[in-house]
Parts: C-alpha cells; structure tokens; sequence
C-alpha cells in the first residue's frame, strides 16, 4: 500500500440495523429558590432559550478576542444539500480547506484549518467533545445528515478559547444542535436527487414548548451514493432525538443520536498521468468495504441559580464499533470498537461589567483493536485494548471598563494513555501520560459603536496520536516494538498564537479582518519513513510558523442584494528538519508545509429576484500548495477554481433548491500526496447537479 497519505481507520461494524430510539421522558419536579414570577409564553420561551445555551456560551465566550465565524442555522441551510461538515463548511469561513475521497459530497471527508490537519481541531456538540481520543479526530461520515439538526456551527481560527476534550491547537468547531426552547411547532419533509446517483430523504419535527413544559425534536435521514470515483458508493441512516422539561429555572434535556454508513472505500489517491485518462480510477478492490456505526447520547440539566449565575451539568456515552477489508497480500478484516464516558460542567457568573464562566469535563476512554485474516474469522490475529483518561478545568473571566474589554482564560489539562498488548505478542504492557497548562490573555477595545479591535495571545499544547506513538502500527509485539521504541518517540507539540483583528458591525456592513501568527514548537509533521502499509510516520519539528491576514466581509447595502466572501494570504515555514528515510538523511530549511496554500478566497452573490425566488453564485479559488515537506515544485497541488450556481423557489410551506456545482467543470483536485516520486491526487467532482424539495408540515 505504497503512497497511501490517509490511510484507512480501523472502522467499520460487524453488520447491525439501526436501532429504533426509544425517548421516555419523566416528569421532574425542581424545587426552586424563589416562587416563578408569572410569564407570558413568549418571555418565558426567551429566557429558556438563554438557559439552554449556557455550556455553548461558556464555551464558546462570544466577547473573547479571538479570530472566529459563527454560522446561524439560515446559513447552513443556505447552501445545504446533505453534505458532511467539513463541505458546509468549504468557503463559509477563511482559511478551511476540505475534500471528500469518493469525488462527490458524501463519505468520508476531511478539514483542514490554517493548512493543520483535523486531529488538531477540537470539535464539540453542544460542549461535549467528539474528537476519538486516540486519533484526536472526528469522522463526520458516522453522522449523515447532522447538519440538518444543527442551530449553528461556530469556528474558532487558532488556538482560540478553551473547550472540552482535545487540544484546540489548529482551532475548534464546536455546534450546536437544535433549540428547544424557542422553536416552533414546525417539521419538514426534505426529498433529494441528484448527480452519481445521489439520493437522500429526511424527516424533522419540534413540538416546540408545550403547556406541561416540555418540548420534543426528532429527525430520520437516510443517504445513498454511487460516488464520482468507481465503486466508491456511500449508504448512509441517521437519527436524532432530543427532548426536555423546560421549567423558569430549570432545564432536563435529553439528546440521542446515531449513525451508520456503508461505502466502498477510496482513501487512495491516482497519478496525475492516469487521471488525465480516466479521473474516475479507483485503486482500491470492491472488496475493500467499509461499515461503521456511532452513536451519542446524553443527559444534561441546567439550574438558573439567580439573575446573575447558572449551572449546568452534562452526563455523555459515545460509543462506535466497526471494522473494513484491506486487501494486502490477502483479505484482511480490520476491527475497532471503544466507548467513552465523560462528564461535562460549567457556572457562569454575568453581573454588570464582569463575567466568568468557570468550566470542567473529564472522560474514560477504551478501544479494542483486532483483525482476521480471510476465510478464518473466528480467530483473531491480534487483540490489543488502548485505554485514555483525560481531565480537564478551564476558568474564563472578563471585566469591561469604560470601553474596554479584558479577557483572561486559563485551562489546565492532565490525559493518561495506556497499552494491553495481545496475550500472544510477548511483550508488556505500557502507559504515558501528558500534563498541560494552556493560558490565553487580550483584551477587544471599542473604538466606535460599531467598531472595535482585539488582540490576543495564547498558548496550546497537545499530546501525540495512538498512530504517531505506535508508527503506524495496530498491533505491537516482539516483531515491531524495537522499531518504535518508547511511547514517547514523539513529543508533545506546543504553539504560541498572537491574534491582531478587528470587527465592524453596522445594517449595512459586516467586516472581520484579523492578523495571526503561529509559532510552533516540536511540531508534529509527516517527515519521517513510511510505516509498514506506506503511511508518512510523523516526527517533531522543531521550529516552524503560519503567519497571514485573514479577511470576511458580507454587504447589504445594495437593494435586494447580499454580496459575502473572505480570504486568506499566509507565509508559512518549517525552518529546518533532517528526513532520514532514505539511505542518506537530507536536511531541509525553510520549506513550506504540505497542504497549505498561501492565498485561499472565497465570494458569494444572492439575489432575490422575487420575494419567493432567489438566485445565488459563488466561487472558490485555492493557489498551490506543495504535496511534500520540501518546497519541490515537482509534487504540488495545483491551483484550483470552481464556480457554483443555485435558484431557490418558496411555493406556500414548500421550497425547491435547485444547485449546480463546479459550474465550468474543472479538471481540478481536492487534495493529494507524494510518494516514490509520483504525486497522487483526490479529484473534485465534474460539473453536477443536486435537485431538493421541501415541504413543511
């Protein structure tokens, strides 16, 4: 499996239906500090609202100093047509990059934030961290359709503010599913066709608040594909339930979600010279399956200890199982299932000028990890369990004086990691563990009313992977461990981020513009030899930077019309490192990092031809980027541009989306890698088509 860049994780479930949600709700009785005041329906549906969001705004401290992009719930949907999160979120913020293996929208799809990968976003639902605590990522296929049940995604550039779970050391994604509280009685039917075969129906529904207090939303998705690429189909089910007692000062709030998706997998990229024959190559064998099934839920209850302070306090199960077929030398089944349990909790304290929000999560974590070799699956070739702990604390506070705001926030952070071989494999258990103490200071200083400036500096660091402590392996025993040597054969990596920005809000106009600098210390890079299926081993860094300007920007001022976009322009370097995967060590200075281009852009136009039609174009466009950590012009992703169309028709409780995508049907690629002196390449899907009803009921 030579040049694989993103190698296949161990996923995938032995076949299983998805189970029908079963939501009892009880009755609860609070007994409360103070008797209700009496409340009309729609102030009490207000303060609820502000209730419910209690750990999202501890979270996300939305006067903090930082470089971010919230998107409401009319923003996602705006443009939404089924894809996974990171293609919502493609051109909706600077400085993200996304890419799907299959060439279409659906299946496995991957982000990157300031040129960093994925296992260095931290990625939360309504506060509780989903990123696997071993690879530090999300696979956002195990959720199809999530966006459909998400009030707003905010996304933090840099290290941002701290959170529950993972390091946010690239930035963090935290989303926020459905308000309750304040919803409607409202549900849509949505039913869609389009392009390589492309199908999908979902059903929502809110009861909104009803007169016992207590208010439902539940949503069944179900997704199917044949994917651009040859055999590289997704099938895909979901479902969401959530539903809660909603009294004056008190809030019960059951959340429940479940996906599984099927697909052919397509994690390997093709040479540039067989793509310009046939861009619908696939490497990988049909044989080579993929199945896995996730699975959320959790228990949240909020308390309004006075007008000024609340508490909330989060019970979460995430568990998954799955496993996929790998055809080396002969078919291989590869397994993994874990399940997590953790506890997030947060206080707040608003009063006048001060605000503090005080904040904690802790979590147990195991995985076991085995394989079968074809026809014999009923013995395993290796059992192994990787078990990880984490606690974490974050205080937040700010003090406005006058026009200025001050803005501290520490997190301190303690995670444990420990190894129980197989019982065959002739070596002994082993264990590490981290401890991080991560401060961020600035201050946002308001210079007119609708504008102000911010600067902020702040630190992160962050432990190494399972794959980077095991070079890339799945199973240690006598065969292997010399070669990987201790669990600290890499280092935890440490970045210093200064943000420089400033907003300006007015009826007309909204601007943020910031500058950022990273300065990173033993970071984690793909530099080393490749692992045993061709996978680039990563290895610490030990200087490297990102630095750029960052811009968004969405006008109104213009009848009829709303004109958006943003851009990016970075200079980012590694300043020196020594490959030593040949027979020579080369050392290299001032290199660009792989898939980081310099200069991103992105610009929208919507129209409202007609008070029930709106027509809308955007564009994307993205300059080079190298494929390698050596600055070699031979293995680069080429710049790219693609153009998008859409027209939307509202019929009474019914719209039609009509979207086309890659307009001037570019030849171009998604994202790639080298290896052995070939560049490989994930094409952009050709010109395409996605058709959407919904319906209202």
């Amino acid at each position: 499996m030579s040049g694989v860049a993103t190698s296949p994780r161990y996923r995938r479930v032995p076949a299983f239906a998805l189970a029908t949600s079963i939501f009892i709700t009880l009755a609860v009785t609070v007994p409360l500090s103070a008797p209700p005041t009496r409340r009309t329906p729609t102030s009490r549906a207000d303060s609820a609202r502000k209730l419910e969001g209690v750990m999202i705004s501890a979270v996300r401290e939305s006067a903090a100093p930082i470089s971010q992009k919230t998107l409401s719930r009319t923003d996602i949907q705006q443009h939404y047509f089924g894809q996974d999160i990171p293609l919502v979120l493609q051109g909706a913020t600077p400085s993200l990059t996304s890419y799907a293996e299959t060439g279409n929208y659906w299946g496995y799809s991957y982000i990157r934030l300031r040129g960093l990968d994925q296992s260095r976003i931290n990625i939360t639902l309504d506060g509780i961290p989903l990123n696997d605590p071993e690879d530090q990522v999300l696979y956002f296929a195990d959720f199809p359709d999530l966006a459909n049940s998400l009030q707003s995604i905010q996304v933090q550039r840099g290290v941002g503010t701290s959170s529950n779970g993972t390091a946010s050391y690239a930035g963090s994604i935290n989303m926020e599913t459905m308000s309750l509280a304040a919803a409607p009685r409202a549900g849509t039917v949505q039913v869609e066709g389009g392009s390589f075969g492309s199908r999908r129906i979902s059903a929502d529904y809110n009861t909104g608040q009803l007169p016992n207090h207590l208010a439902f939303y539940g949503r069944l998705s179900a997704l199917h594909t044949d994917g651009y690429r040859y055999h590289s189909g997704v099938e895909g089910i979901s479902g969401f339930l959530s539903g809660g007692y909603y009294g004056d000062r008190d809030i019960l709030k059951f959340t429940a979600t479940a996906g599984y998706m099927r697909d052919t997998m397509a994690y390997l990229a093709v040479p540039a010279a067989d793509l310009d024959t046939n861009r619908r190559i696939n490497p990988l064998s049909p044989q080579e399956r993929d199945g896995f099934g996730e699975q959320l839920a959790s228990i949240a209850y909020t308390h309004l200890l006075n007008e000024n302070s609340s508490i909330t306090a989060t019970l979460y199960r995430l568990s998954a199982a799955g496993d996929y077929d790998v055809l080396l030398d002969s078919l291989e089944t590869l397994h993994l299932d874990f399940v997590s349990y953790g506890v997030t909790s947060a206080w707040s304290y608003h009063r006048n000028g001060l605000k503090l929000d005080l904040g904690f999560n802790a979590d147990s974590y195991a995985r076991d990890h085995y394989a079968f070799m074809h026809p014999d699956l009923g013995n395993p070739l290796y059992f192994n369990t990787s078990y990880k702990h984490d606690v974490a604390g974050f205080a937040k506070l700010g003090y406005t004086l006058g026009r200025a705001t001050l803005f501290g926030d520490l997190q301190a952070r303690h995670a444990e990691f420990r190894y129980s071989p197989d019982v065959h494999a002739g070596i002994s258990g082993s264990s590490i563990s981290w401890s991080f103490l991560n401060p961020k200071i600035g201050a946002t200083y308001q210079l007119t009313g609708p504008l102000s400036i911010y600067a902020s500096y702040g630190k992160t660091s962050r432990e190494p992977t399972r794959t980077d402590m095991f070079a890339g392996f799945d199973n240690l025993d006598t065969s292997s461990v010399g070669f990987v040597g201790g669990l600290n054969r890499v280092k935890p990596e440490t970045v210093h981020d200064v943000e420089v920005g400033t907003n300006y809000r007015s009826e007309t106009l909204d601007v943020q513009a910031n500058l950022y600098s990273m300065d990173f210390r033993n970071e984690i890079a793909p530099i080393g030899a490749l692992s045993y299926i061709g996978s680039p081993l990563n290895k610490n860094v030990a200087a490297s930077y990102r630095r750029g300007i960052e811009a968004d920007v969405t006008y109104r001022g213009i009848p009829r019309w709303i004109l958006s976009g943003n851009a990016t322009e970075s200079m980012n370097r590694i300043r020196e490192y020594t490959d030593s995967s040949g027979d020579v060590p080369v050392t290299y200075h001032n290199v660009e990092p792989l898939l980081t281009p310099r200069f991103l852009s992105f610009a929208r136009a919507q129209f409202a031809l007609t008070p029930s039609i709106d027509l809308g174009v955007q564009g994307r466009y993205q300059s080079v980027s190298f494929l390698e950590n050596t600055s070699d012009r031979r293995y680069v992703l080429p710049e790219s541009a693609d153009l998008d169309a859409s027209i939307g028709w509202r019929i009474g409780q019914a719209e039609l989306l009509v979207r086309g995508n890659n307009l001037t049907n570019s030849k171009k690629y998604g994202s790639g890698y080298a290896s052995d002196g070939v560049s490989y390449y994930f094409v952009l899907p050709p010109r395409n088509v996605f058709v959407t009803l919904k319906v209202g009921i």
